[in-house]
């Protein structure tokens, strides 16, 4: 697995914490109650403009904003009734994410004040040299190319060093476009004694996003 890299992107959710914690089904519960006031709409009705929503301008507050001219901090207020505490520390991440070379930045859809309240009870606190939310990229989101562009020219991106992390394969497209090695993190296992399969030329998916880390380190370590 030869790779030479000096930069790792991870997204946030449902990436740096897995979906059983239901942190993911908060925000989104959040979201339908928002849609259900703004459109006086019932639960289906709801997650069916969620889901139109999303799936024509990537996530549903630049849907609400193309649509409906919404204030996003108003929005964006949802997040500050989560309940955080669901989450918890992985000593395994903590250990993997610390062993790799050079630096790491987070690039997230959700708000700065989403991280900074997620990452302290991740144990990631001091983890990460810099975080791209979506208020930095101008509230577009992954996956349109302008998010990308914007988070490459703020750290000084060289994507050839970048590996990039993140639990939707669409937010992957860009970064391999544009010759990031990428790790898509979904859940579902594959039967054999590796944590990851390999999907193409610096291109992984890994259900064991640790295991799979710190795989890669061992890798990457010079040979004597």
């Amino acid at each position: 697995m030869p790779l030479v890299a000096d930069t790792w992107i991870l997204d946030l959710d449902n990436t740096l914490y897995p979906p059983t914690t239901g942190l993911a089904d908060q925000m989104n519960a959040r979201i339908r109650a928002y849609l259900a006031d703004l459109f006086q709409a019932d639960e289906p009705e709801t997650r069916r403009l969620q889901a139109a929503l999303v799936a024509e301008h990537g996530t549903t507050l630049r849907g609400l904003m193309n649509t409906r001219g919404i204030d996003p901090h108003d929005y964006l207020a949802w997040e500050h009734t989560i309940d955080y505490s669901v989450l918890r520390p992985d000593p395994a991440l903590i250990a993997a994410l610390d062993a790799l070379p050079g630096r790491k930045l987070l690039f997230t859809n959700g708000s700065a004040y989403h991280a900074e309240q997620a990452l302290p009870r991740l144990g990631l606190e001091g983890m990460f040299d810099g975080v791209f939310d979506i208020v930095a990229g101008e509230l577009i989101p992954k996956p349109y190319p302008e998010s990308y562009q914007r988070f490459m020219t703020a750290f000084a991106v060289d994507p050839e060093r970048a590996v990039f992390c993140d639990d939707l394969a669409v937010n992957l497209d860009v970064p391999e476009q544009l010759g990031m090695s990428t790790v898509w993190v979904s859940g579902t296992p594959v039967a054999g004694p590796a944590p990851y399969e390999v999907l193409g030329p610096r291109r992984w998916r890994t259900w064991d996003l640790a295991g799979f880390l710190a795989h890669l380190s061992v890798a990457m370590r010079p040979r004597a």
